[in-house]
């Protein structure tokens, strides 16, 4: 078995004595690492401003020089990812405390000897696997999940945009409602971004995939032999998250007993591990989501009244995607770029008329997260090529088209501006002046006439239909463009 590869450190060593200064010259380069040495602060300046380093390792105390502190305090200015070490032989408490508190990593006491330079060197190195795997994680995490932000410009989406504007500066508790399948987690990850806790943990919980004997323990902790099989201490979510942003997802799968807890912590700050006799102050924003009934849960005896009253301090309803027609191209064209990990912009135009007519027909029971499977299948068949109606899935190519009758309502019992909808006008219903449908035209056919007819009130003014019709002004260019080349291909 090969040996875990030694991370090379770029070292800079600042020390009066030439005889140690050859000394580090030879031996550090033998351990691995590379290393640059000056005999004074001025060089050490110097040598800052050409080059960025791993480690510095400075001398307290130069002959005719400033003092090393000083060099930390500058080093810590212009490269504060450097790991400093401080070598004396005047080791106090007074100067070792002065020196963490201006950022160093560690001190050295003269003479030193090159095993506890090597050991130092090596605690560093593993500081710095573990800094470059979090950040190796999350750029897998954002090419993965996307960047946290949602895609839609259609009426029906315009309130959730604004309303996430507004609510995500604040650290108010937020509930997300909507089908399964429509986007929640995105609208969470998108208010913890736009929050002032963005730079802290966002830490998601499927509540529905938590066993409920474990749910307890999942979300609050628990103490060492507190339960059979709890071999150590545990810290819960809530304690994982400090700081951050808690999402609970699928919140209506949570027991009563464990609502009980969750509302003590909203109200105090303070969560109980299991076993534990005192509590622990955790500073968490909670966003939860679910696609249940809150109200039908509580008249069922599910779910705690006062607990939806205190989750319900802001609530926002997401339309399902059959709600939103006109953010399908879009959608489909950041799910499509996801699944085969490329830029969007070089997937323009990969999508071809055909198959952007079926996928805006069909009614899509799965929301988004069944477009992104279609998106990921038509990927796969098509090879990379232009994707055809014939490369989508089956249900697509042979689905229902969606109903013309206004979609439900979200419940009334749960009242916020935000949550009422109006689909665009295109969704509801043909033309008033239009003849009675007949079998077979497909909704494309009826959107296009009814933009027609908004077209012709407004004497042709694009930028006035657009307005109307609650679309972008180049939403309204394509369709336009779209229909007068099908009429003259038609006429041909």
């Amino acid at each position: 078995m090969n040996p875990t590869p030694q991370l090379k450190l770029r070292i800079l060593f600042v020390d009066d004595e030439p005889h140690l200064r050859e000394f580090m010259k030879t031996e550090l380069p033998r351990l691995g690492h590379d290393v640059t040495v000056c005999h004074d602060t001025r060089s050490a300046v110097e040598t800052l401003a050409r080059a960025t380093f791993d480690a510095a390792i400075l001398d307290l105390k130069m002959e005719h020089d400033t003092s090393g502190l000083q060099v930390l305090t500058h080093l810590k200015q212009v490269s504060p990812d450097t790991e400093a070490v401080i070598m004396t032989g005047y080791a106090s408490q007074e100067t070792t405390v002065t020196a963490l508190r201006l950022g160093a990593f560690d001190y050295l006491t003269k003479p030193c000897k090159l095993a506890d330079i090597e050991g130092l060197l090596f605690r560093i190195t593993e500081k710095k696997k573990l800094s470059n795997h979090a950040a190796a994680l999350q750029t897998r995490v954002v090419a993965a999940e996307g960047p946290g932000r949602m895609i839609g410009t259609s009426r029906a989406m315009l309130p959730v945009v604004q309303f996430v504007e507004t609510v995500a500066p604040t650290d108010a508790t937020v509930l997300i409602t909507g089908e399964t399948g429509t986007g929640k987690e995105v609208v969470a990850r998108s208010i913890f971004m736009k929050s002032h806790r963005a730079g802290m943990p966002f830490v998601p919980v499927n509540c529905g995939a938590v066993a409920q004997n474990l749910a307890e323990s999942e979300l609050f902790g628990h103490r060492k032999g507190s339960f059979t099989g709890a071999d150590k201490d545990r810290k819960g979510m809530f304690e994982v998250a400090n700081g951050g942003t808690l999402f609970l997802d699928e919140l209506g799968e949570l027991d009563k007993n464990i609502q009980v807890k969750m509302l003590r912590f909203l109200e105090s700050g303070e969560v109980r591990r299991l076993g534990d006799t005192e509590s622990i102050t955790s500073d968490v924003r909670v966003v939860c989501a679910t696609n249940r009934d809150l109200r039908k849960e509580i008249a069922e005896g599910r779910f705690r009244e006062d607990l939806l009253f205190r989750l319900n301090t802001f609530h926002i309803h997401l339309p399902p995607l059959r709600e939103r027609v006109e953010d399908i191209p879009d959608l489909a064209l950041h799910l499509l770029a996801r699944h085969a990990k490329r830029p969007a912009e070089s997937l323009v135009g990969l999508l071809t008329s055909d198959a952007l007519q079926l996928m805006m027909g069909y009614y899509w029971p799965g929301n988004v997260r069944e477009l992104s499977n279609a998106m990921e299948y038509a990927w796969i068949v098509s090879g990379g090529r232009p994707i055809t109606a014939t490369h989508l899935p089956h249900d697509v190519r042979n689905g229902r088209p969606a109903p013309m009758a206004a979609p439900t309502p979200p419940p009334a019992t749960l009242p916020f501006p935000t949550q009422t909808y109006a689909p665009p006008p295109a969704m509801i219903a043909p033309a008033p002046a239009a003849p009675a449908q007949p079998r077979g035209k497909t909704l494309e056919d009826v959107e296009m006439e009814y933009i027609l007819q908004v077209y012709a009130k407004n004497n042709q003014n694009k930028q006035a239909t657009a307005t109307e019709l609650g679309i972008s002004l180049k939403t309204l260019y394509n369709k336009l463009h779209k229909y007068e080349d099908e009429r003259q291909r038609n006429a041909g």
